[in-house]
């Protein structure tokens, strides 16, 4: 089976936040408040996303309130931060919006999303992810986390369902 495949009837997309929305580094400041680096491709992908009427659903270990306000910015509603079991949490919110879980790609990077991933019809991981993630990643983006492997995934399930917004010959080269 062509991997392609795989994405074509995917309906909702899953991130964990650091090491797949960011690059996966903290910056400390002497306040004690921590920084971290989101892509700005990436950031453009989630918004057509979520405007072409696909669920963006984040769910994350790690808690920031600038993380949460970029992604609201996106239009992104479904934003758990905080969150110790993510295969409990994707279960939970999988049942009250009666999702199927073949329409559904995780993407993470480390091993608090190793359960949660097992769960979906397309497990997926950036670059640099852990070995026990890419163990089990049905696709390994060949960008890193922070570096557009987000914009890489949406941008497959968009086009092969005619929702990107340019010829698919121009966006390929």
């Amino acid at each position: 089976m062509n991997v392609l495949e795989l994405f074509k009837p995917i309906r909702t997309f899953v991130f964990d936040v650091d090491g797949v929305l960011t690059d996966g580094t903290v910056q400390l400041f002497p306040n004690g408040e921590m920084c971290r680096r989101m892509n700005i491709k990436d950031g453009y992908a989630l918004q057509l996303a979520v405007k072409k009427g696909y669920r963006i659903v984040i769910i994350s270990g790690g808690k920031s309130e600038s993380v949460v306000s970029r992604l609201q910015g996106l239009g992104i509603t479904d934003i758990y931060t905080g969150i110790h079991d993510k295969k409990e949490k994707l279960g939970d919110y999988a049942l009250m919006n009666d999702l199927k879980w073949d329409e559904m790609l995780f993407m993470g990077d480390d091993i608090p999303d190793y359960w949660a991933m097992q769960m979906v019809g397309l497990a997926a991981c950036p670059a640099d992810a852990v070995p026990e993630i890419k163990s089990i990643s049905r696709y390994i983006s060949p960008l890193n986390g922070g570096a557009g492997c987000v914009r890489d995934v949406i941008e497959k399930v968009l086009k092969l369902n005619g929702h990107w917004m340019m010829d698919d010959t121009i966006a390929s080269k």
